[in-house]
């Protein structure tokens, strides 16, 4: 996607990599894929997929830049798509080249086996995904994308195993970092996630229990929008094969503690989600009730930098005392830009996306609550526009601690050096941003606005944090290689 199709708001924030969502047992399953994957397009706006099998047609499939509702609400296009089971993604990338030339890399992937066909879409990132594409190379493989999820189709191709199960399990056991996977055959949907649970994935189910079909997908909102009703997570570790006689379990990796990734709870997941059994809006309320308690302020307005810091903006108003107030305002139906993109409109940046509610701005000092700092640019100019509409005070308060380290499991990060934190000390960021303070939530008030109630346990923690704390669950082997430094041996 062009720099200037995308949301100039939504360029200094941490983008999740994809959405992936599965039908079987349904008739016309393509439409309840698509319909999934516009709940899930949040998770990935720049391509979608989808793959589907007919008795009568073989494996079909359809992937296309852009969004879902420009691309799968096409009648003539969904008529291409027949049969009872499907699957799909929606892909924001950060493995693999981007751009008009790379619709290869646009997942689910498929590949024909002995067996017959499967298809498979990826939510994650293969940390020694380099090292396992060098030595399949090496034995012969010929890649036709740069993903590292098309590592999984070539180490099932390769494995011994009789079904596709178990040569999915066998290709997955080869894999490091965070994967949720969906994949289909002619007749089951598949199910799987790592070991830690980095990454999201969930079961649902539609119509009555003997005839009805299941349904898996990153978030439970994307089983809202088709009517489907929550049966459980999928395990950490668990594989789920669904076919016409329902759901068979089995745990084809080693028992760990969890390591869910805490950042879904902050920003990726949409906030009418269940994580973990937990409201995602009710836990970002939480944040902000923290934050008020960690970092209180004299100030007449608490106002959200929408639409991720509405929830925390909420907590931070109820626990302070200080009124909540939609100071500024988001331009909902801004999509692409509808102008060429003149050195003009691009320096216009955030102000395509946002206004400032002068009106109610004047004269006030005023609490900004955002998610998080990422490069800090954003904050820069918004700080700006609430100065110009005539605030008396800024004051930031950020619903994450400070983001110092780069996420290697399906987040699109900055190099580290490019990370405001990484870089600056939280006074050097106050400054930098131009505000009258500037505090975060502590990763102990994360973690207990998140359920922990004693915060976070240095020697066992709950969720993967690395992009806060630089301790990686699994070690990113394949940026190891590269020069990339760890914690203990980086220069700080």
């Amino acid at each position: 996607m062009e720099p200037w199709l995308s949301h100039p708001f939504d360029d200094d924030k941490l983008k999740e990599e994809c959405g992936i969502f599965g039908a079987v047992n349904v008739q016309d399953a393509a439409n309840f894929v698509a319909l999934g994957l516009h709940a899930l397009q949040h998770r990935g706006q720049e391509a979608g997929g989808i793959i589907t099998y007919d008795d009568s047609r073989g494996f079909q499939s359809a992937h296309r830049f852009g969004l879902v509702r420009d691309n799968f609400t096409s009648a003539k296009l969904m008529e291409t798509l027949p049969g009872s089971i499907g699957i799909g993604h929606v892909r924001y990338s950060t493995a693999g080249s981007k751009g008009a030339t790379a619709i290869r890399d646009v997942q689910p992937f498929f590949g024909e086996f002995s067996m017959g066909g499967a298809a498979i879409a990826h939510n994650g990132n293969i940390t020694n995904a380099n090292a396992i594409r060098k030595e399949l190379i090496e034995r012969g493989s010929i890649f036709q994308s740069s993903s590292d999820s098309e590592c999984i189709i070539h180490l099932m191709a390769r494995s011994i195993q009789r079904t596709h199960a178990e040569r999915l399990k066998d290709a997955l056991r080869r894999c490091e970092g965070a994967f949720s996977v969906i994949a289909m055959t002619r007749t089951k949907l598949i199910g799987v996630r790592d070991k830690l649970g980095v990454r999201p994935l969930v079961l649902g189910r539609i119509g009555a229990e003997k005839e009805g079909g299941w349904v898996l997908a990153s978030e439970t909102c994307a089983l809202d929008i088709i009517g489907a009703d929550f049966v459980r997570e999928i395990e950490p570790g668990e594989m789920v094969v669904i076919d016409k006689k329902g759901v068979v379990s089995s745990r084809p990796f080693e028992r760990v503690s969890p390591r869910f990734c805490i950042f879904e709870q902050v920003y990726f997941s949409r906030p009418d989600s269940i994580l973990g059994g937990r409201s995602v809006y009710e836990t970002r309320r939480q944040i902000g009730v923290e934050l008020a308690r960690e970092a209180p302020v004299e100030a007449d307005l608490v106002c959200p930098v929408p639409d991720s810091g509405t929830p925390a903006a909420i907590g931070y108003s109820q626990e302070s005392g200080i009124p909540f107030a939609m100071g500024i305002i988001r331009n909902q139906y801004m999509g692409r830009t509808f102008i060429e993109p003149s050195e003009q409109i691009r320096n216009m940046g955030v102000r395509l996306k946002l206004n400032v509610n002068r009106a109610l701005i004047a004269g006030k000092r005023v609490v900004l609550v955002d998610d998080s700092v990422v490069r800090g640019t954003t904050s820069q100019k918004i700080k700006e526009m609430i100065l110009e509409a005539g605030a008396k005070e800024v004051h930031f308060r950020i619903a994450s601690p400070p983001t110092t380290w780069p996420c290697f499991y399906g987040v699109d990060t900055p190099e580290r050096s490019k990370l405001l934190a990484a870089r600056m000390t939280e006074d050097e960021m106050r400054d930098f941003i131009g505000v009258d303070s500037l505090k975060f939530v502590s990763l102990d008030g994360l973690y207990r606005a998140a359920g922990a109630v004693e915060g976070r346990n240095p020697a066992q923690p709950q969720f993967c944090d690395a992009c806060f704390s630089g301790e990686y669950p699994v070690a990113p082997s394949d940026m190891i290689e590269a020069g990339f430094e760890l914690k203990a041996t980086a220069a700080e």
